[in-house]
């Protein structure tokens, strides 16, 4: 009994850790970055890495605590900013929009099965949801601040320029991740 308490206890510690080193990777990630309207970063790769190597749950709560981390102020997003200033700016959508993703993630994966495929469909799904969630927030947000926006000019400028580069990141995760798992042996 007292060594089934010690070993909850030591899984929940190691996912603390695991969970942390994910966060702090996503934030390393996003201080790559090239500055645009939505800065080209490699933040994209991180959540698409942490996911697959963490799993939808740890992987999501990492997504989560790097969303906090930065609400706080201590500067994990894109070009080393913070602050709840930029979760309501017109870009925090899409740093919001992570949070979405990784829950889509965990609840195919859930249901699927951790499947080469379904991991892959379910990054797809939820960069869906991402750019979705992203998009409709800029046009909000930049609506209130500036002048209406159309749809599809906030799609030329947050979506169509990263799906490519997006896609890359997710191949490129997921091989890393695929190659690293007998290594890690996190699931």
């Amino acid at each position: 009994m007292n060594n089934t308490k010690e070993i909850k206890s030591k899984l929940k510690t190691i996912d603390l850790v695991y969970i942390a080193l994910g966060a702090v990777l996503i934030a390393v990630c996003s201080w790559i970055s090239i500055p645009t309207t939505i800065p080209f970063t490699m933040q994209t790769f991180a959540v698409f890495f942490v996911l697959s190597v963490l799993g939808g749950k740890r992987g999501t709560v990492a997504i989560i605590v790097y969303v906090m981390l930065g609400a706080i102020g201590i500067p994990v997003f894109a070009q080393f900013t913070s602050g709840i200033g930029i979760l309501l700016g017109n870009t925090g959508g899409y740093i919001v929009g992570f949070i979405f993703m990784g829950l889509a993630y965990w609840l195919i994966v859930r249901l699927l099965g951790k499947k080469l495929w379904v991991e892959i469909f379910a990054m797809v799904v939820g960069i869906v949801v991402l750019y979705s969630f992203g998009t409709v927030w800029f046009m909000i947000v930049y609506t209130q601040t500036n002048e209406a926006v159309g749809f599809v000019m906030v799609l030329a400028w947050c979506v169509i320029p990263f799906i490519i580069p997006d896609l890359i990141k997710l191949g490129l995760a997921i091989t890393l991740a695929q190659r690293l798992a007998p290594v890690l042996k996190l699931q």
